[in-house]
């Protein structure tokens, strides 16, 4: 006898929850809904509560939005004698034995149990999993799924997926169960992205019978019309095909529906906070041009045309009686500093204050230093704020620091004596307050979140003008075109794609492990001649089996026998504050040759006289991280050479590193890292808190401009969504969701 169409396995149907053999139906009297908590969710005990909130699984409707990240094709069921040696299958049939065997030898258990159907039987073969067999007994009848193997052992599947099924025929035609009532075998098996030790098979079993229950109480977002006009799955079956397609071509339309509505309510939400700014009032800036002059003509150096172009784009948005919200993109070195300067100066000139607000504390003093140096001549008083230091320069001590407390910095700052104030997340402390701010600064602007950026705007006392800062941020990693119109698709952008005159291109090498001594040789020539190096690891420390280079490790190594002559130190993120800055310090001043460090040094060091970087396991850094990391040689007029060492012998490693070499500007190697990556993995993006799916869809331009074009339609016929509620209500969470850190 066949099973019955819609009946569901013992595994699925059961879910106590308090008492015995509670079902996920009784479970209703609980009036679980989509926002119910998972502390009361059946099955899920304090240890699995703690993992998933790790993720960011809070609710029923975070844990059924969880979405695989890929299939494994268990479809092809077989009979028992049709299954061949290397082939991945199912077999359906009943356990004829099951026992354990401990090897002495390797101090293992071996599970092995025998399958049989009406054509014959098959030996399944489990490796240190001796609990199987108080799970699956003699007479059961079961669904196997795996590779088959065929060694000494002889013809076995070897550690398959298994699963109870309730009946199946053994006469004539085998008759199987159907692959809709399957979990873990049979059919397509949805892989979820197993961290904090969730497997997927537990992540299966939960999440099935919560779809049985709320598949049907879950609102549609999309417009009719938007889903009838691309073609995409109602989410009530998208849901469902998504954690347990009945075939590829439904696994994939319910991802291509997943994809246009992230998509799709990123582009909205951008466009909302456009329009939401376009109503807000800033400070109007008139542009100062003999002041702009007398600057530019103050420089040790002559701007690029990419410079003028840039800082006259965000000039005139000074001018504008609304807010601008303008992204400053520019190759490393590429002199985007000076350009937020030209706009500092203006603003500070027309009697208001401006804040600049970087990542890490290094890059937060090395503003301060380069700031002041470039206003230095024009009476201006800039401050530094961070965790352990708060001083500022004034007009009439224009050669040196004063350091004050910061109780003082912090009434000059309300008192508006304090012209620019450059410090890290210090800045959005609830005691800073500004005077008259009417410009923010953010230095790789990603790193802060949107409630960080948005705190920081609202630290002005300017309450009876009812104005908000004017932002520009700025950012050094290459970003795709996708990227950019997606997800800063409420920036405006301004391109520096030109780097200052004289500077020479960065040789990039890719170094097989034979040819290091070579370029060990070739450190100490150039140390010989004045110049300094960096050495990049991957690790602070040593960790268990894994061959990756460690600091810590390659320091003793390279200080003791490969440089001993010469002046090593180490740099990384656990020394503290004094000693990163004091090494640096003596970096900078020659003092030392070089340097072994972590990806603490990836954003705003400048060595003029480093002219090599040495990155160590360069396989395990993204390209946009690599090129941030070449970008801290070649800032002088001395020819400066990247060396990326890497013993993987793996091709995709080749083609990513050889991009870098290729690739003539960061924003065409940043497409080609998206492209050659895939999803989830192009560098940075895991921060986004955007699946891996909707990821995957930011190499499809079409796919992007369709779904931006698809929410202005959306946002002239209805500006406050008024007519879609549910579509309201989730871009509500986005703020929370869309994290730029």
């Amino acid at each position: 006898m066949l099973i019955k169409r819609g009946a569901r396995s013992s595994m699925d149907r059961t879910l106590p929850c308090g008492g015995r053999g509670c079902t996920f139906d009784s479970c209703r009297a609980h009036n679980m809904n989509l926002n119910t908590p998972i502390e009361q969710l059946p099955r899920i005990g304090p240890i699995y509560r703690k993992k998933l909130r790790k993720l960011g699984i809070k609710t029923v409707q975070d844990l059924l939005f969880h979405f695989p990240h890929r299939y494994e094709d268990f479809s092809n069921v077989l009979q028992i004698s049709k299954v061949k040696a290397g082939q991945s299958c199912s077999i359906q049939g009943k356990i004829l034995e099951i026992e354990n065997i401990k090897t002495w030898k390797r101090k293992m258990f071996i599970t092995q149990a025998l399958i049989g159907d009406e054509t014959g039987a098959i030996k399944a073969i489990w490796f240190n999993q001796p609990y199987l067999t108080n799970v699956l007994k003699k007479q059961d009848l079961v669904c196997l799924a795996g590779k088959a193997l065929a060694d000494q052992r002889g013809f076995y599947l070897s550690n398959p997926a298994y699963e109870k099924i309730s009946e199946y025929s053994l006469r004539g035609t085998v008759g199987y169960i159907r692959n809709s009532n399957l979990t873990h075998t049979g059919r397509l098996i949805p892989v979820y992205p197993e961290t904090e030790k969730l497997s997927s098979r537990w992540l299966r079993n939960i999440l099935k019978p919560l779809l049985l229950e709320f598949r049907d109480k879950i609102p549609e977002t999309l417009p009719e019309r938007i889903i009838k006009e691309n073609g995409l799955l109602p989410i009530k079956q998208a849901i469902w095909q998504i954690h347990f397609p009945d075939s590829w071509v439904m696994a994939k339309k319910s991802q291509e529906r997943f994809s246009f509505e992230e998509l799709f309510s990123i582009s909205l939400w951008a466009l909302k906070e456009r329009m939401r700014l376009a109503q807000e009032r800033a400070f109007a800036v008139p542009m100062n041009l003999d002041l702009i002059r007398r600057f530019v003509k103050s420089l040790p150096f002559k701007l690029t045309d990419a410079q003028k172009k840039s800082a006259w784009v965000i000039l005139k948005d000074l001018e504008k009686p609304r807010p601008m919200n303008r992204l400053l993109e520019g190759e490393v070195g590429s002199g985007k500093t000076v350009v937020a300067t030209i706009a500092a100066l203006n603003i500070v000139k027309a009697g208001h204050q401006v804040a600049l607000m970087a990542p890490t504390e290094i890059l937060a003093k090395q503003h301060f230093k380069t700031v002041w140096e470039l206003l230095k001549n024009f009476n201006v008083n800039v401050g530094l704020l961070t965790g352990k230091n708060d001083r500022y320069y004034s007009k009439k001590l224009k050669n040196q620091g004063i350091e004050i407390s910061r109780k003082k910095l912090l009434e000059k700052t309300l008192e508006g004596a304090i012209d620019i104030l450059i410090g890290t997340h210090a800045l959005i402390q609830d005691q800073v307050k500004f005077g008259g701010l009417a410009l923010v600064i953010l230095d790789e602007q990603h790193r802060f979140g949107v409630e960080q950026r948005a705190k920081l705007c609202q630290s002005t006392s300017n309450i009876e003008h009812r104005t908000i800062p004017h932002l520009l941020s700025m950012t050094a990693t290459p970003i795709p075109r996708t990227l950019a119109l997606t997800l800063y698709g409420d920036l405006d952008l301004s391109l520096i794609d030109e780097l200052p005159k004289g500077r020479k291109k960065i040789i990039t090498k890719i170094i097989a492990p034979a040819d290091r001594e070579k370029t060990y040789d070739f450190i100490k020539k150039e140390a010989r001649k004045g110049r300094q190096a960096f050495i990049i690891c991957p690790r602070i420390e040593e960790e268990g089996k894994l061959e990756v280079k460690a600091v810590k490790a390659e320091y003793e190594k390279l200080s003791k026998e490969i440089f001993p002559e010469l002046k090593v130190a180490m740099l990384h993120g656990k020394l503290s504050t004094q000693e990163k800055e004091k090494i640096m310090h003596d970096f900078k001043n020659k003092k030392i040759d070089i340097l072994v460090s972590t990806s603490v040094v990836e954003v705003g060091v400048d060595i003029p006289s480093a002219t090599v970087m040495v990155i160590e396991g360069a396989e395990r850094f993204g390209l946009a991280q690599l090129y941030q990391f070449r970008g801290r040689v070649g800032r002088s007029r001395h020819q400066s050479y990247c060396f990326l060492f890497t013993d993987s012998p793996t091709k995709k490693t080749h083609q990513r590193l050889k991009a870098l070499i290729t690739c003539e500007n960061g924003f065409k190697l940043a497409e080609k890292d998206l492209q050659i990556r895939g999803p989830g993995d192009f560098s940075g993006t895991r921060q986004w808190g955007i699946p891996d799916l909707i990821m995957g869809s930011l190499k499809n331009i079409r796919l992007v401009e369709k779904t931006r074009q698809a929410a202005k339609e959306i946002l002239e016929e209805d500006p406050r969504l008024t007519s879609y509620p549910y579509l309201r209500e989730k871009l509500g969470r986005f703020p929370a969701k869309i994290h730029l850190e």
